[in-house]
């Protein structure tokens, strides 16, 4: 045994150890949510006369699903008069048309609608959800995105929470509208359960900061004037402007018992799309935000928890570091006993991994309590997924990091639901050009041939433990391997059906 033996066994298990400590949050969580679950909020009282309400419908380029959501909003069970409309249309292909016709006919009913479309996509979401506000005649702004199906009682469950002069934002649960399509949604809804279920119903009744989730809620105009207004200077203004609200003073509601259905991406490349930008704006909000958060008077137990949420992401390069050294610990692990063996990788094992299953298994048996069962098979598919998502997400880290800067890429909508099956494999969306599938495509044959020497050697426990390495980066990588070539086939298929004779 030479010197690197030791020196790699001693940064795989810092390297576990500092997954382990996101695990340990998680668990973290669950006791939160647990304790907590009998605080459910309630309004102050109720307003005598619902106040006008601003709804604003942030769109870019999203054909397929923008009379779905001005359908839906119309059908919303408040007062007509006490609404307005607002269509922020940034688009540059003929979803500009859709919305114009679309706003054209809820005027035709009354509504009071605007279509504002902007040339100029200064600041993407946020420079859209700014340009509107100044037009906004309500106090009250509810936002959504153009993938939402808000369920018609969506403003009279929320509403009147907002007697309590203190209450800047409340945000509701997202539903799933395709959540059984294929694996992908299956998957996808889990880990959002997760999150919406506990983490955020355990920050909100513990006391600590939550984050609005950037659509199915609804702001007080003042408290975003009072924070300093959306900014753009990060990929998530949503979590940037509800640090910004909460440290002011302004205190917000999440309630888990109000579901807005959405839809959630069907293809790898939409999910890849949506989790860089997510991932990588968080970082950008760490680094923007984290300072002033421990420079401000807030207990200790809300610097921690922000701490803990807002660097999350840096897992990913966690897993990646994992990736490199677990091959060459499998070879020159140093013989320190089994007793030793187990006294350090057991509890690693359970914070890293068994922490995982067990906060999305309590998220689905509070969610789906007759059926909750029914989602363990998804469960190893989760973690191999969430694997499979480090280098995508890594990257986006480590572009936080080192500010570079990427433009807002809005995650594909194909209008699928349960009454629809639109065939989005034809779709005009373009397929993400990258190395990343590559790299990915890379590392699980590298998985692969170390499970397949680990099981030729007859060392189950690992072959077992790694599997999911190789299942997930194969399954990202060829998703979206295969999305490249049936965008390349339709392509070729435009070309030769629109050659002039």
């Amino acid at each position: 045994m030479d010197w690197t033996s030791p020196l790699w066994y001693a940064s795989y298990i810092l390297v576990l150890i500092g997954l382990a400590g996101y695990g340990s949050h998680r668990l973290t969580i669950v006791f939160l949510y647990l304790k907590h679950a009998s605080k459910k909020p309630k309004p102050l009282c109720e307003f005598e006369e619902l106040p006008l309400v601003t709804i604003q419908l942030p769109v870019f380029n999203e054909m397929h699903v923008v009379d779905r959501l001005l359908e839906s909003v119309s059908a919303l069970d408040y007062p007509q008069s006490q609404m307005q409309i607002q269509l922020l249309d940034d688009s540059t292909d003929e979803t500009v048309e859709i919305c114009r016709a679309g706003i054209e006919r809820l005027q035709a009913r009354g509504f009071d609608a605007q279509h504002i479309h902007r040339t100029d996509r200064t600041g993407y979401k946020a420079g859209a959800l700014e340009n509107g506000t100044r037009y906004a005649k309500g106090e009250y702004l509810l936002i959504l995105d153009a993938d939402f199906v808000p369920n018609p009682d969506l403003l009279q469950k929320t509403i009147h929470y907002f007697t309590d002069e203190k209450i800047g934002m409340i945000q509701t649960r997202w539903g799933h509208l395709n959540r059984t399509y294929n694996v992908l949604t299956r998957i996808q809804a889990m880990f959002l359960d997760g999150h919406l279920e506990l983490e955020q119903t355990a920050r909100n009744r513990s006391g600590r900061f939550f984050t609005f989730n950037g659509t199915g809620g609804i702001w007080r105009k003042s408290c975003i004037a009072d924070a300093g207004g959306w900014e753009h200077d990060t990929l998530t203004e949503d979590m940037d402007l509800s640090y910004r609200a909460q440290l002011k003073g302004w205190r917000f509601i999440f309630l888990n018992d109000v579901e807005t259905p959405a839809e959630l991406p069907v293809d790898m490349d939409g999910f890849k799309s949506q989790q860089h930008r997510w991932t990588k704006g968080s970082i950008q909000v760490c680094k923007k935000v984290l300072p002033e958060i421990w420079r401000s008077n807030v207990p200790l137990f809300i610097k921690l928890e922000a701490t803990a949420h807002l660097t999350s992401n840096f897992a990913y390069l966690l897993l990646i570091l994992l990736c490199f050294l677990i091959y060459p610990n499998q070879q020159w692990q140093p013989d320190f006993g089994k007793f030793t063996y187990y006294i350090i990788n057991v509890p690693i094992f359970f914070f890293s991994s068994v922490s995982v299953i067990v906060f999305y298994l309590i998220s689905q048996k509070a969610l789906r309590p007759g059926s909750w069962w029914r989602e363990i098979p998804y469960l190893p598919l989760l973690l191999a997924l969430g694997i499979g998502m480090s280098i995508s997400n890594g990257k986006a880290v480590i572009e936080a990091i080192f500010n570079h800067q990427t433009a807002f890429i809005r995650t594909p909508k194909y209008g699928i639901d349960k009454s629809a099956q639109h065939d989005w494999k034809k779709s005009s969306y373009k397929a993400i050009k990258s190395l990343t599938p590559f790299i990915e495509l890379l590392f699980g044959f590298f998985f692969l041939f170390i499970v397949c020497e680990a099981a030729l050697e007859e060392r189950w426990n690992s072959a077992i433990l790694l599997l999911p390495f190789p299942v997930g980066f194969l399954y990202t990588s060829l998703s979206s391997l295969l999305r490249m070539l049936q965008n390349s086939e339709l392509t070729t298929l435009s070309r030769i059906t629109n050659r002039k004779p």
